[in-house]
């Protein structure tokens, strides 16, 4: 089956479930148009649905090839690039200032979900840019920012994250590259990292590479670290291409799936770098490419479910196998309950991850663009609650999305040809992607309830509570009965977030022992929230479709997801305590 873009469900996510009609007439955001966001939509479907997704079981079975000059990239996907490039793709969120079109991010979401959904391999490419992008804007000079952000932000260079060595994973206070002063302004940097997605490749004229490594004086640890640029191709006073850095990729790693993205061992070998920031402060710099791209893997984690559940929906109403009621004959296997339930547990948990994704997105265009600092200060705050659940929730979504996809399919979907078992293979990498869901636990857990003094959650819930109330006061028994199940879940969370913040402070270890399941409640009642929200907003000025659609799946998520959130708190506290009383016991 062709991948279908979503155009529908995204702008109706855009619009009713993520506010995007907050961010019109805000300084910055002076080219926004609601008239032009279903035409975006619709364009960048076009080339998700025709180029992109044609190329992704192909991308898959052939994938990239490391030859004599570098990486080469799967058949196809330099053309495929070239298109998304003149197409202005990259640029549709950034600054007019470097070439952008000055658009939202949360539009600029949206389109990205289609190109994952048709082809996450390809996705990648572009996600990595805008992490690079990000964090020039934040802390290049003003020098670094004329000589990279035009060709970055028109998609004719790319820009890769070099964070992780053999020895550093999540703790990037162990890595061991170093950079040394060359006296001129310049470093030659050295070291071995791993990991890097799309480190080379040959679909574009120059890779710009940001790198973490230490200075010769830097303190131990996280504390001196400091991040560098250091280009592919060095870059004349002229902008020209000039010599080839020394810097290449000496191994693609065998992955379980996304095989059409080169995953590439880099090795730099004196290469020319320049200090982005101040020196060991690089990981502030760090942590603003992360946040653009834990936001954009939450997102990728939306569009295999998305792409999971065509596939799923497609092979369920073709395949026939056994008896249903009233159906003659055969029935089509979407006829059985249980695949009924399969098939409707992937639909509302995938608009529940896009809402919270398009939402993070909206957070993120109000913290910037707000129109008085109490808007600005309280969208951080969003922004910063919603970023480890967008990340993790959506995520974790995917893969059982992806794996529901392969059950629907029975022993076809365990088949390496199709496309249900390529989804599921590509999606496991997404809760390791950008620091494990485990740290977005931590985060969630250990950071962002703090913040404010704990003023983004209570924001949280009394937006939760108030889309129940608004439920409830329809007078509807549906959405009277979704409100009932709302409210036990929002006093759920609140109960849990405040055993969380208390025993944070009193025994960390062991509300970090319930932190994984505490985020997994919150994204459960934050997702449906937006689903109630969808489905009020849906009853007026949206077709009868659409509403139909929205209901049912707020009033399935409220009675399967929503009903379990009070059973699961002790889960959340008893777990952590039990946890930190087995010690080693418990591993054999």
């Amino acid at each position: 089956m062709p991948y279908s873009p979503p155009l529908q469900d995204l702008a109706f996510a855009l619009d009713t479930m993520a506010g995007l009609s907050r961010l019109e007439g805000l300084d910055g955001l002076e080219a926004h148009d609601p008239d032009l966001v279903a035409p975006i939509l619709e364009e960048a479907g076009k080339l998700a649905r025709d180029v992109l997704a044609p190329l992704n079981q192909q991308g898959d079975r052939a994938g990239a090839q490391l030859g004599e000059e570098g990486v080469i990239a799967a058949p196809g996907f330099a053309e495929a690039y070239a298109a998304f490039r003149d197409g202005g793709w990259m640029g549709l969120a950034f600054p007019e200032e470097w070439g952008g079109q000055g658009l939202p991010k949360a539009l600029a979401l949206a389109v990205m979900e289609m190109v994952h959904g048709a082809n996450m391999a390809f996705g990648l490419c572009p996600l990595l840019s805008f992490g690079a992008i990000e964090a020039l804007l934040a802390h290049g000079t003003d020098a670094q920012k004329q000589t990279y952000l035009p060709q970055l932000v028109s998609g004719n260079w790319t820009g890769t994250m070099n964070l992780t060595e053999p020895q550093a994973g999540s703790d990037v206070g162990a890595l061991t590259t170093k950079a040394v002063p060359n006296g001129d302004g310049s470093y030659a940097i050295t070291g071995q990292k791993i990991y890097i997605t799309w480190g080379d490749h040959d679909v574009a004229e120059n890779i710009v590479h940001l790198v973490l490594a230490r200075l010769p004086d830097a303190p131990e640890g996280s504390r001196g670290v400091s991040l560098f640029i250091a280009p592919k191709f060095l870059v004349n006073a002229d902008g020209s291409l000039g010599d080839r850095n020394g810097v290449k990729c000496i191994g693609l790693e065998e992955k379980l799936g996304i095989h059409a993205s080169p995953t590439c061992v880099m090795e730099f070998d004196g290469a020319t770098g320049w200090l982005v920031g101040e020196p060991n402060k690089g990981l502030a710099c760090m942590f603003t490419m992360m946040n653009s791209a834990r936001l954009n893997v939450g997102l990728e984690g939306v569009s295999i479910g998305e792409a999971a559940y065509q596939t799923a929906h497609e092979y369920a109403s073709d395949r026939k196998q056994g008896r249903a009621t009233g159906v003659d004959g055969p029935a089509p296997i979407i006829h059985h309950p249980d695949v009924r339930r399969n098939l409707v547990t992937m639909r509302a948990r995938t608009m529940a991850a896009r809402a919270i994704c398009l939402a993070c997105g909206v957070a993120a265009d109000l913290a910037e663009h707000g129109p008085d600092e109490t808007t600005r200060a309280a969208a951080r705050l969003r922004e910063d609650l919603l970023t480890p659940i967008a990340k993790a929730w959506s995520t974790d979504m995917g893969v059982e999305m992806a794996s529901l996809g392969v059950q629907i399919h029975g022993g076809m979907g365990f088949m390496n040809e199709t496309l249900a078992a390529q989804l599921y293979k590509d999606a496991r990498i997404l809760p390791i992607y950008e620091g494990t869901n485990g740290i977005q636990a931590i985060d969630l857990a250990g950071r962002k309830l703090a913040l404010g003094n704990g003023q983004a959650m209570a924001d949280m819930l009394a937006e939760i509570t108030e889309t129940a109330k608004l439920a409830r006061e329809s007078n509807e028994p549906d959405f009277v009965a979704i409100a009932d199940r709302l409210d036990a879940a929002a006093a759920a969370l609140e109960d849990a977030t405040g055993w969380m913040v208390e025993t944070m402070k009193s025994d960390r270890n062991t509300a970090l022992g319930g932190a994984t399941a505490y985020l997994a409640l919150a994204g459960d009642v934050i997702g449906g929230h937006f689903l109630t929200r969808g489905a009020l907003g849906a009853r007026t000025g949206h077709a009868d479709a659409m509403f139909a659609q929205m209901q049912a799946l707020a009033t399935f998520f409220a009675e399967t997801d929503l009903a379990e959130a009070p059973a699961r708190v002790p889960g959340i506290v008893e777990g952590g305590e039990v946890l930190a009383r087995l010690g080693d016991g418990a591993l054999g």
